[in-house]
């Protein structure tokens, strides 16, 4: 799992708000810790590529070394994490083709590029989660381009039952595999408050689990 540290000083809130969304989804597999007695999930990422990811690194490839390399380690697991936070695969694309090609356009105005890419993925992720909230009712959807197992997505579907911010700490922090004060550095938080969101979210999530409510 993925443990780099983000680094610099701490950023803005990237959940942008309190609301849930329904659930568009992709291949994903879901297995408690056996070690870890919060019952916290991590989510197992798929094999198969997601969507937009040559095209993306297309555009990408000889524009910037450094954006490159950057791609190369993060973008799957970055697309990932953000499909866990939003529910939604053509969200998680967008997002993450957004977040590159903003720091390809800020060039070296951006000081930590893989720290800023990861903030800058789950806020536009969060803002287009809110601008769909207002254009349309999240329970009519179209057809869904992702195939998941059914039990992948009950996990995905508790997932955004719980608050962003609830959602990004246990997302960050037991999918990605980012510590507590990397998580507080991503989110713009203290990592007390990090460790709030993360024991409510586990707590929240293992009473569905033992409740059936998936």
């Amino acid at each position: 799992m993925l443990n780099r540290t983000p680094g610099g000083s701490p950023v803005c809130d990237p959940t942008g708000g309190d609301g849930t969304t329904g659930v568009q989804s992709h291949h994903l597999t879901v297995e408690e810790r056996p070690r870890d007695r919060s019952a916290s999930l991590h989510i197992r990422p798929p094999s198969s590529p997601w969507k937009g990811r040559d095209e993306i690194a297309a555009a990408h490839v000889g524009t910037d070394e450094e954006l490159d390399r950057l791609y190369r380690e993060h973008a799957d697991r970055l697309w990932r994490a953000v499909l866990a936070f939003a529910g939604d695969g053509d969200v998680a694309s967008d997002a993450v083709a957004e977040a590159f090609a903003q720091c390809l356009r800020r060039g070296a105005a951006v000081r930590d590029p893989a720290r800023w890419i990861w903030r800058a993925a789950f806020r536009i992720a969060a803002g287009e989660l809110k601008d769909r909230r207002r254009r349309q009712d999240m329970s009519v959807r179209a057809e869904d381009p992702y195939v998941i197992p059914d039990a992948a997505a009950e996990i995905l579907e508790l997932l955004m039952r719980l608050s962003p911010r609830q959602r990004a700490a246990v997302v960050l922090h037991d999918y990605v595999g980012y510590s507590t004060e990397e998580v507080a550095s991503i989110l713009g938080a203290t990592a007390a408050t990090v460790r709030v969101h993360l024991s409510q979210g586990r707590r929240r999530l293992r009473a569905f689990l033992e409740a059936g409510d998936a």
